[in-house]
């Protein structure tokens, strides 16, 4: 019997947790849990004797790799894992997954929540604009971008992309008019919604010069990552165009002074929420213990990210 440890300091709602439970007893694992823990060394604590975790937003460093020496797999329930130290888990012989495709539609809904809210101008009883026949660029073509696309074409809009890493044909595929690089697209499109990771290549890749190039009236949304956004370069060019405006699903490091200066022109969660739906929380809580199962059992590595 295998000792499976749900490890959320955000923890999933109680369905998502009773299916997690249902498909870990049925295969004859034991699941325990650790909600809302206050402290690392509750964590630490926690993953002494477990063979897998599932985690959210957690931080799984090498401390936790160090402490938790019956560990075989750690599973991110989500898209992003940069909460993870994948080297040190190399190093210690653990698999690590995330659950791609699980939580998209719920942020790509979201992202279109606060694009009305921004060009309705949060609401502040002033005459704002429409999304229909503005243009729309996706950057990064993932499962999110997929979703943004499909919602935005039922809003009448243009929409582009463009991903390194996508092949042009497969975003034609979608319906989707592809750009040849990231600075074409700033350059076309009134909005940009951004669904990169952060990597060394992607942090603070979003800088002034690029924001800068954008049309009048643009808009920044960015569900992604915080660390992909220059704030420095954003807070100067907001200081220099009046009519930028930027949205966030992650709180910028110099959130107060944005508040401060730009009221009416930026917003951003108390908390990333793109994940924060009832459906997202069941489909990745189960997708992740159904991964740590079939890698258990069966040595399925499909989702694996960590070489």
């Amino acid at each position: 019997m295998s000792k499976i440890l749900v490890a959320t300091d955000k923890p999933f709602a109680p369905i998502a947790v009773k299916g997690i439970r249902e498909v870990v007893e049925a295969a004859g694992d034991e699941l325990v849990l650790l909600e809302k823990y206050t402290g690392k060394a509750e964590l630490l604590e926690a993953v002494k004797d477990v063979d897998a975790i599932i985690i959210r937003s957690d931080k799984i460093d090498n401390d936790v790799f160090d402490a938790a020496k019956a560990l075989k797999i750690v599973v991110r329930a989500g898209a992003g894992y940069d909460n993870v130290d994948l080297a040190a888990a190399t190093v210690h012989n653990v698999c690590v997954m995330n659950t791609p495709g699980q939580n998209s539609n719920a942020v790509a809904e979201l992202a279109f929540g606060m694009l009305v809210y921004a060009v309705r101008n949060f609401y502040n009883g002033t005459s704002g604009k429409e999304l229909k026949g503005r243009k729309l660029g996706i950057l990064a073509f993932g499962n999110v971008g997929r979703n943004v696309a499909r919602i935005a074409k039922g809003f009448g809009m243009e929409v582009y992309a463009y991903d390194a890493y996508c092949p042009k044909a497969a975003i034609e595929e979608a319906g989707v008019k592809a750009v040849d690089s990231t600075a074409d697209l700033f350059k076309l499109c009134d909005i940009v919604s951004l669904h990169i990771p952060a990597t060394s290549e992607t942090k603070k890749s979003i800088n002034y010069n690029l924001m800068s190039t954008m049309p009048k009236g643009a808009i920044l949304l960015n569900t992604a990552r915080k660390e992909v956004v220059d704030e420095e370069g954003l807070l100067k060019l907001m200081s220099e165009r009046p009519d930028f405006k930027y949205i966030t699903d992650i709180m910028p490091d110099n959130d107060a002074e944005l508040k401060k200066q730009f009221a009416d022109r930026y917003f951003s969660t108390p908390k990333k929420m793109g994940a924060q739906t009832a459906e997202a929380n069941i489909n990745a809580g189960i997708a992740a213990a159904k991964q740590i199962e079939g890698f258990l059992k069966k040595g399925i590595e499909k989702f694996k990210v960590n070489k």
